[in-house]
């Protein structure tokens, strides 16, 4: 439920509750949408590709962790993780009174920003996002993981844009993504979901998409000529709910909240 200095309409919290998302169009202004992407084209140029090699993927996980990817919850990573924390830029976004008072409406109390990325999905060779729940990969108790998908191109169904299961945030959370001596796995296997539940979300550059940890949620290859860039944090409170230990991010130091109501 909504809480004082909010900035989402009572409509919109009710759509949100419902389906486990909600599209806010031109959240980022074209301003802000071009210093994003001019900032990662920089990173890029700045950028020892042989340096590192580790993949983050939803659909195999035990073959592609190391210490790299450990490693990126508190660093930025190519995957590209952090990006809130140590980029200025990325992080005046992040940090800003609009992200901050859609999360008030959300009732966040003292929100963190646990991880960022920053998806490039590029022609043809964009991947797959297997169906998923964010509340698997960072755990709170209660649970509070909210995601903030914010497109930094058109996302079509061309083009990979997300998929999601109106209403499956009500069904619970189906497994958890562990982290123990043997490295990671989930607890249990996925569920078989019918592709026909799910609605396409198609969304011009600087519409954000809030997702709820618990929504089904996935995205397909791109199989067009154009990129499909996005931005995406995802935000667990701090405020009486504990960060479970068998999580695979593990930080040092805890991130600065966004506020502390």
């Amino acid at each position: 439920m909504g809480i004082e200095g909010g900035n989402l309409s009572s409509e919109q919290l009710q759509f949100f509750d419902s389906n486990g998302y909600l599209v806010l169009e031109s959240f980022a202004n074209p301003a802000e949408i071009e210093s994003l992407r001019k900032r990662m084209e920089q990173m890029l140029d700045e950028f020892d590709c042989s340096s590192t090699a580790s993949i983050f993927s939803t659909k195999n996980q035990q073959q592609t962790t190391n210490d790299h990817f450990f490693e990126s919850a508190e660093k930025i990573s190519f995957f590209w993780e952090a990006l809130h924390e140590k980029d200025p830029v990325f992080n005046k976004f992040s940090s800003s009174d609009k992200v901050s008072g859609m999360l008030r409406s959300l009732g966040y109390q003292r929100p963190i920003v646990i991880q960022s990325m920053y998806i490039f999905k590029q022609p043809g060779i964009g991947g797959e996002v297997v169906p998923h729940q964010d509340n698997s990969f960072l755990y709170t108790e209660p649970t509070t993981c909210t995601g903030l998908w914010l497109a930094l191109e058109d996302a079509t169904i061309v083009n990979g844009c997300l998929w999601a299961i109106p209403g499956s945030h009500r069904n619970g959370l189906v497994r958890r993504f562990l982290r123990d001596e043997n490295g990671v796995h989930f607890d249990k296997p996925s569920p078989c979901y019918n592709q026909k539940d799910f609605v396409p979300l198609e969304v011009k550059a600087g519409s954000l998409v809030v997702i709820h940890g618990d929504l089904i949620h996935q995205s397909f290859e791109n199989q067009s000529s154009k990129s499909r860039h996005a931005y995406s944090l995802h935000v667990v409170d701090t405020n009486g709910c504990k960060w479970a230990e068998d999580n695979w991010i593990r930080r040092n130091v805890d991130p600065e909240p966004l506020y502390s109501c």
